[in-house]
This record gives structure tokens, sequence and C-alpha cells, in this order.
């Protein structure tokens, strides 16, 4: 298996308003088949599959499933654009989980979670500076 992450499923009990949440965001869906919905993202895609026929497909029960203690991460370009992202997604009906700050290793966060109950981190790291295009390298571009 080449070391590389092509896609995101998240489970979800009601898809239009997990479309609408990543919409508000800002996020725009591709065409895709009908009872999923998939946003590009730079170098993977985010799915949106109902949960019920995430698990179907996976042969287990939807409770299984759950949401387990995993978070999607975000980093951004500047420092100050990590509480625009935590406002923009409580504007969109995110749960903040915890407000931008600062953090010892001298970065700043902040959590969300979406409507579903998967937990976002939004991230600025100054050891970690994102490319041109916005893609991410642990040590940086």
């Amino acid at each position: 298996m080449e070391q590389r992450v092509s896609l995101i499923t998240l489970g979800v009990r009601d898809l239009p308003r997990a479309v609408a949440f990543y919409e508000a965001l800002g996020w725009q869906k591709v065409e895709s088949p009908d009872g999923i919905a998939v946003f590009d993202l730079i170098g993977q895609s985010l799915g949106l599959y109902p949960l019920e026929k995430l698990a179907e497909d996976m042969g287990v029960s939807p409770e299984r499933l759950g949401t387990g203690a995993a978070t999607l991460a975000c980093n951004t370009r500047e420092k100050d654009e990590v509480a625009q992202v935590i406002a923009a997604a409580r504007a969109a009906g995110a749960e903040v989980l915890r407000e931008a700050g600062e953090v010892f290793w001298g970065g700043v966060v902040g959590y969300f979670a979406d409507p579903e109950g998967h937990v976002w981190e939004v991230a600025w790291n100054p050891f970690s500076p994102l490319s041109e295009r916005g893609e991410f390298r642990w040590n940086g571009y």
C-alpha cells in the first residue's frame, strides 16, 4: 500500500444537513452519485455517506461505527486564520470545542465538531508552513 490518503469518508445520519454545513464553510460539492456527497480537497476528497449505507458496505451495524476518537485537521497559512475558521464553523452550525488559542509548541489551534459530531482541528504551525498550493507536510516545504 502506498503511503497516501485518497478519500476520507464520514458516515452521516443526515446527509442534507451535513452537505449544508460544509457548503456554509465555503466548500464546493462536486458531481457525485446519488446518496453521497463529495468535496474535492487538495490532493484528496472528502465524502459524506449515509451512516447506515457505510455500515452496510462494511458488514457491521451502524452502532459499531459511532464517532471515533479521531480528528480531521485543517492547517492554515496564517496565525489569524485559525480564529476566522472557528468563527465560520460556529456560524455554519458547528459546536466549538476549543476557541483558537496559542499552544505550548508555538502554534495556534482550535477545535470544532460538525453537526454529525466529527471533530476538526484547525491549526497554524510555524514549523510546517503550507506549500503555495496549500499542501501540508509535517516539516513544511
